[in-house]
């Protein structure tokens, strides 16, 4: 059994309890992957992420990710927060400016904006039309009419995500899925939010990780972004809502700059100390 330094974090928002919690492990070298995998499913959290030193050159550290269930090549949330973490506990990153994360996916840059952290969107693995089998599936899991969904696209940048847009917030917020009729889809939803503090309101449910909705997202939320914006339905900077639904009131804050999509967010730490694994 060894002792390391732990830290629990509410991360796409500046207020406790209010977010998506992470938990991190640090300096977790040592530890088997079934260790990792059997504290991810006793914090029962969405995410639980243990950070390590980098094995490629250029980054500044590396983080993997598991869900109760599984380990994630790349995950949203985690990132800002586990950066957030590092940074905490002492990191020190080559740049003043940016942070550079070694993860399943590769390298993912995040950039220092005041407090707030912000992750270039990965390439997506899988982009393009939903095939007609999985449209239907997908209508039958929402319980709503075809013609209520306005478009859908797959935005796959790891954890597997499709998407699909309704007409407006309290479309999504109504939606009561049969989680069971998923039977494995990541299924993102998103509307607009016309005249609201944000531009847009999201729901993600993900049944098959072992967290039926999951509060705020940071990967689906990098996923809708080089969707929407590439077709032209946002605009190149917007703020996201997320986790109404869930009693939360996460902001993610989007912006292209150039060919590079930043999902950007707040981070607070809510608990700190050491975990025996």
């Amino acid at each position: 059994m060894s002792r390391h330094v732990f830290t629990q974090l509410d991360v796409f928002t500046d207020t406790p309890l209010r977010g998506n919690p992470l938990a991190v492990v640090h300096a977790a070298q040592g530890l088997s992957d079934a260790n990792m995998q059997a504290f991810a499913r006793w914090t029962n959290l969405s995410e639980t992420t243990f950070l390590l030193p980098p094995t490629e050159a250029g980054a500044d550290y590396r983080v993997r990710i598991f869900t109760p269930d599984r380990e994630l090549p790349f995950a949203g949330h985690p990132t800002l927060g586990s950066c957030q973490a590092w940074l905490a506990a002492g990191g020190q990153p080559r740049s003043a400016d940016e942070v550079v994360q070694q993860c399943g996916v590769g390298l993912v840059r995040i950039r220092r904006d005041g407090t707030r952290l912000a992750f270039a969107a990965p390439p997506l693995r899988r982009s393009g039309p939903v095939e007609p089998e999985v449209f239907a599936q997908i209508v039958r899991s929402l319980r709503i009419p075809a013609d209520a969904i306005r478009a859908s696209n797959w935005v796959d940048n790891g954890p597997g995500w499709v998407a699909v847009m309704l007409g407006s917030r309290d479309e999504v917020l109504a939606l009561q899925p049969d989680f069971a009729a998923m039977r494995g889809l990541e299924l993102g939803v998103v509307a607009p939010w016309s005249g609201g503090e944000a531009q847009f309101e999201v729901r993600a449910f993900v049944p098959s990780l072992g967290v039926p909705e999951d509060p705020v997202t940071g990967s689906l939320n990098a996923g809708l972004a080089q969707w929407l914006i590439g077709a032209g339905l946002a605009p190149e900077r917007y703020v996201a809502s997320q986790g109404t639904a869930l009693g939360r009131s996460g902001r993610v804050f989007v912006e292209k700059r150039s060919d590079t999509v930043w999902i950007g967010g707040d981070s607070v730490v809510v608990v700190s100390g050491q975990v025996s694994l």
